[in-house]
């Protein structure tokens, strides 16, 4: 099936040879595409023969590459043949199997595309690819990969999947190993399933195959009141047992391995109440779109903007306007919105940010009501949770600046999973309403610059969602 070429880049050997937005690529020195990765793939050649398709006509055009010219190409979609490959498993912690009811089709969807994991950081099971996929993977190395393992042992790997033929990921591991390939992997931990001696025996499993195997993140299990099968989140001091746990498992394989090798997200650290780690201590690892370090990052952001761009903005203020620092903002009143769980870290921010601006701030955590309580995160909010929240309380609804989490809208259609807009948002309000992912982006809110904020009186269009990701619907 050919891609549908949505851009081309200017001096690039695409452009060069002649192809242009609108165009289907079908081969390239006679290789058929699947899908970006192979258009990569065969397009890392010196001499490049396209097969293609302009207004239902097909040609041929050709170049020669030179010395760091790139390829040049973005299509209209990662993968041609088919959308996206479907999960086989029925683990009772997925959160399509608990979903709440009548929502967006696409919300339904269990993707478990191995291609997705190499280009986006996806993490997969390895329980549907044919002998084909493997051999493609080890042909075209697609590394890293990210795996979600659960468990080492094959039985409670299986009760984890809900999979009686799940194979055993070690052996996939193992394979990948020979062949070059290195996996970064996940335990979504699950109390009275994988946890205790299963949780320990599968990390030291892991562990046995650094470097190829190059991480073990451990995540706590997520549920939503329309979880069907009897399992429990982990509470607070389980929590604190287990970043303690980690914290020996780090001490023994930094002297073993010479590196931390497992990492927990950040809930742990959060429902535990134990202090998070350092920087320094992910070892560089860009894992935050599972949950790692994005605390540390959001207050190691706080901190760059308070002793640089805000106190810039504090001196031009007061030289200029008077503002900020000379209290021009008093008569701001900002509603930083966000989930439960990260409501405490938010609210110190704040509350310096307010001394600080003169802006009065309040942070509010919103509960799930759609999901329940126990789905504490900002980007699965409810736009209509947002609104009730804001309308309940009084004094909120004299706010007139609201700034939601960004994420909660990263959508092809900016919206959330109830399928509310923040120009919804701010019109049901009455209020101005911005996006922000970091303190500098409700430092822009404040003081006008934010690119993604919404009037209830306009319609202007702002594109809200990032490139890569997490939403299966961005690739649907």
């Amino acid at each position: 099936m050919p891609g549908l070429i949505k851009t081309i880049e200017p001096n690039s050997a695409a452009e060069q040879a002649g192809l242009l937005p609108g165009d289907l690529l079908h081969s390239i020195n006679g290789h058929p595409l699947m899908d970006v990765i192979d258009a990569q793939f065969y397009g890392a050649e010196d001499a490049l023969s396209f097969a293609a398709e302009r207004t239902a006509l097909p040609f041929t055009a050709s170049t020669a590459r030179t010395a760091w010219q790139p390829l040049g190409i973005g299509f209209d979609h990662p993968t041609f043949d088919i959308d996206i490959r479907r999960c086989n498993n029925l683990c009772p912690f997925c959160f399509v199997l608990q979903n709440a009811p009548r929502m967006r089709r696409t919300l339904y969807i269990k993707d478990d595309d191995y291609r997705y994991s190499f280009l986006y950081g996806h993490y997969v099971t390895l329980t549907n690819l044919a002998e084909h996929d493997w051999q493609r993977i080890a042909e075209q190395r697609l590394s890293p990969l990210y795996v979600s393992v659960h468990s080492t042992n094959l039985a409670v790997r299986r009760a984890c999947l809900r999979n009686a033929t799940a194979p055993d990921v070690l052996q996939q591991l193992r394979w990948l190993a020979e062949h070059g390939i290195q996996t970064h992997t996940q335990l979504v931990i699950t109390p009275g399933l994988n946890d205790g001696a299963d949780m320990e025996r599968s990390i030291h499993d892991l562990a046995a195959l650094y470097p190829s195997v190059q991480t073990a993140t451990i995540v706590p299990v997520g549920l939503t009141t329309h979880h069907k099968y009897g399992k429990r989140p982990h509470d607070a001091a389980e929590c604190a047992a287990i970043v303690d746990q980690l914290t020996g498992w780090q001490s023994e394989f930094q002297r073993t391995l010479g590196t931390r090798f497992v990492f927990g997200t950040d809930e742990w650290y959060l429902v535990g109440k134990k202090k998070l780690p350092l920087k320094r201590d992910y070892e560089g690892h860009k894992l935050q779109e599972n949950g790692l370090g994005m605390v540390r990052d959001f207050q190691n952001e706080w901190t760059r903007v308070k002793n640089k761009e805000l106190g810039s903005l504090r001196r031009e203020a007061a030289d200029e306007r008077g503002e900020l620092a000379g209290g021009g903002h008093s008569g701001k009143r900002v509603a930083l919105v966000t989930g439960t769980l990260f409501a405490p870290v938010l609210k110190k921010a704040a509350a310096e940010f307010q001394r600080r601006t003169g802006a009065h701030t309040t942070v509010v955590p919103v509960v799930n009501r759609k999901l329940g309580a126990t789905i504490t995160v900002a980007g699965l909010l409810m736009g209509a949770d947002v609104i009730a929240a804001i309308e309940a309380d009084p004094a909120l609804r004299e706010s007139n600046l609201i700034v939601l989490p960004r994420i909660m809208f990263d959508h092809p259609d900016g919206v959330s999973l109830d399928d509310v807009s923040p120009r919804d948002i701010a019109r049901a309000l009455k209020c101005t309403v911005a996006l922000a992912d970091w303190m500098g982006d409700v430092v822009d809110a404040v003081t006008g610059v934010n690119k993604l904020m919404f009037d209830p009186t306009t319609d202007l269009t702002v594109p809200i969602m990032r490139e890569g990701g997490w939403a299966v619907e961005k690739y649907l």
